[in-house]
């Protein structure tokens, strides 16, 4: 296999891995998880109503991103993308209740897009030279 074979076959797992996250997460704000409401309150959030609107807009989001990294990885979506993975890290711990060990666990949520999107410009600027 060449070297343009395993950047191909390495945006493709990266493309998918980053699809499946957001899918699942979607879909769970989309069922207005229950469990995800107390991540709201360090925000002054805390009635039930607004926080399963909130968590319908983040799973639509969430679930368009997903289908738009299978389709065609785009710039501007990929930043936010790592920026949302790094902050959901982040309201479990420190902005949240949890222990360290959760936001530890959700490295890949923030670090999957990352590494796709310095993949991407990585080709592109290869490309132009």
């Amino acid at each position: 296999m060449n070297n343009i074979n395993y950047q191909k076959a390495m945006n493709w797992v990266l493309r998918i891995a980053i699809a499946g996250e957001f899918i699942g997460h979607g879909v769970f704000a989309l069922q207005g998880k229950e469990g995800w409401f107390k991540y709201f309150e360090p925000f002054g959030i805390t009635n039930p109503d607004t926080i399963v609107s909130l968590l319908l807009v983040v799973g639509i989001v969430d679930v368009l991103l997903a289908v738009l990294v299978l389709i065609k990885p785009m710039r501007l979506a990929l930043m936010w993308m790592v920026f949302w993975g790094l902050f959901t890290a982040m309201i479990r711990w420190p902005l949240g209740p949890d222990p360290v060990w959760d936001f530890v666990e959700r490295w890949a949520n923030w670090g999957a897009p990352l590494a796709l999107l310095l993949l991407i410009e990585w080709q592109k600027n290869r490309s132009a030279n």
